[in-house]
């Protein structure tokens, strides 16, 4: 597996955006990590705050909102219809995410947005921030996926092959990540349609962090 960067895309309202986590993208326990806005609405703004905050009752990890460009976390708001976050500590590799640049977009959400869509949207993407990978790509995943379904079901939403693959399909190798079993519950799972697996399962848009989701982040940051 590449230890390259890699940003985690969620198409907007088109898809929903167990657990595991990528072992080199971790921080340092007890780290308070710097999140700086690159503009955005208010109202858009205190929704991060809030929402971002809901790792931090189970994670020894702070998020400190300060007018930082050098921040770790550095959120911009383009509405291109892509919400994505880098992996943890990726964001800190420059010749990907260049100082000054986003680390983590919201391509949609506005002042009009229903609350439970910015719940779902930030509660995920900041746990990409802290080095969660999406649920689906868990080595212990036995999602009966039809790849040709998907592949029609995503193509419709203007993602091609290789994006799939990369966001749906590839799984993370059992030495190079920590995860517990297959948790159909976690903030981190897209929704699977009935369709893409021909009716063996199915799950729906999860909006909050699951019980399994607080108790693998608290063993991953534990509280001293």
């Amino acid at each position: 597996m590449s230890d390259e960067p890699r940003v985690c895309m969620d198409v907007g309202p088109l898809m929903e955006t167990g657990q595991e986590l990528a072992v080199p993208k971790k921080w340092a326990n007890g780290k308070r990590l710097r999140v700086h806005f690159l503009g955005g609405e208010p109202l858009v703004q205190e929704k991060v705050k809030h929402y971002a905050a809901l790792w931090e009752p189970y994670a020894n990890i702070h998020f400190d909102f300060v007018n930082d460009p050098a921040a770790e976390i550095r959120v911009g708001f383009v509405m291109d219809g892509t919400s994505w976050s880098a992996l943890g500590t990726d964001s800190l590799e420059t010749n990907f995410f260049p100082p000054g640049t986003a680390t983590m977009n919201y391509g949609w959400l506005t002042p009009e947005s229903e609350e439970q869509e910015f719940s779902r949207v930030i509660v995920h993407e900041f746990g990409h921030a802290l080095g969660c990978i999406h649920e689906h790509q868990n080595p212990a995943n036995n999602i009966p996926w039809n790849r040709e379904a998907v592949y029609r079901y995503y193509a419709d939403r203007g993602w091609n092959k290789a994006r799939v693959d990369q966001n749906l399909f590839r799984k993370y190798e059992m030495d190079q990540s920590q995860y517990t079993e297959f948790d159909q519950k976690s903030i981190m799972l897209y929704p699977i349609p009935k369709e893409l697996t021909d009716g063996k399962m199915e799950v729906g848009w999860n909006r909050q962090l699951s019980e399994t989701d607080k108790r693998f982040i608290a063993e991953q940051y534990p509280k001293v």
